[in-house]
C-alpha cells in the first residue's frame, strides 16, 4: 500500500504516512471485531520527515502584487494566490468562497466565516484591504457565475503549474504553490503579534500543535 501511494498516487513520504495511518485505524477495528485474525502492520515502523515549509517575505510577496503581467491566465493565478496570502484560505475553500461567506460585524468591519472542507472548522478571517481590492476587480465575474462563486479558480493542477511561470517572471526562487499562501498568511500575522490562537482559529486547525 506505501508502494501503491508513492509510486501510483505520487505521494511524498508524509502524505502517504497520513494515509497508511487511517488505514490502520480501520485494521484496528477490523482485529477487534475478529473480522481478520492477525494485524498486517505488526512490526513495521513509519517515520515522518522534516518539512521545510516554504512561506514568502514581504519582498517577495510585494514583488508579486506589483507585477505587471499581460497574460491573463496568469494575471488570474496571481491574484488568487494574492488572495490566499491575504486570508489564509485553501485553495479548496477560496475556490468555494461565496458571498454567503462574507459577513460585516458590528463596527462595520468584513470578516469571511467559512467552515473549512478539510477539517469542518469554522474559519473567521478579518477582511484585509488587499483582499477585497481582489474581490472588487472580479465582482463581474461573481454577477455573472451561476454557482455564486465570487472568485474565477481554476484547477489545483493548472494553478500550481501556472504559479511556476509566475515565480519565474517575478523572479521568486521558491517552489511556488497554493499550500505557501496559507504559510504567508501566517508567517505575516506572526510578524504583526497575531496570537497563535487567533492565527489557529483563522487557519481552521483542529490542533493549535498544527499551527506551531
Amino acid at each position: 500500500f506505501e508502494f501503491f501511494l508513492k509510486t501510483e498516487k505520487s505521494c511524498q513520504n508524509n502524505s502517504a504516512l497520513k494515509h497508511i495511518k487511517n488505514f490502520r485505524k480501520v485494521i484496528r477495528i477490523a482485529i477487534g471485531n475478529d473480522w481478520i485474525k492477525r494485524d498486517p502492520f505488526f512490526g513495521l515502523r513509519f517515520k515522518a520527515e522534516e518539512v521545510n515549509v516554504d512561506f514568502l517575505s514581504n519582498d517577495e510577496l510585494k514583488r508579486i502584487r506589483q507585477k505587471k503581467i499581460t497574460i491573463p491566465r496568469l494575471e488570474r493565478i496571481r491574484d488568487i494566490f494574492v488572495f490566499c496570502c491575504f486570508t489564509g484560505l485553501a485553495f479548496v475553500d477560496v475556490s468555494q468562497l461565496t458571498a454567503e461567506d462574507l459577513i460585516k460585524d458590528a463596527q462595520g468591519n468584513m470578516w469571511i466565516r467559512k467552515m473549512r472542507q478539510k477539517t469542518k472548522e469554522m474559519c473567521n478571517i478579518p477582511l484585509l484591504s488587499a483582499a477585497k481590492e481582489i474581490l472588487e476587480k472580479y465582482k463581474d465575474f461573481a454577477s455573472t457565475n451561476a454557482n455564486g462563486l465570487l472568485l474565477p479558480v481554476s484547477s489545483n493542477q493548472k494553478t500550481n503549474a501556472y504559479l511556476k511561470e509566475i515565480a519565474d517572471v517575478c523572479g521568486i526562487q521558491k517552489n511556488l504553490s497554493t499550500h505557501i499562501a496559507r504559510h504567508t498568511f501566517a508567517s505575516l500575522a506572526i510578524a504583526n503579534k497575531v496570537s497563535l490562537e487567533s492565527i489557529a482559529k483563522m487557519l481552521g486547525h483542529t490542533d493549535i500543535r498544527t499551527t506551531r
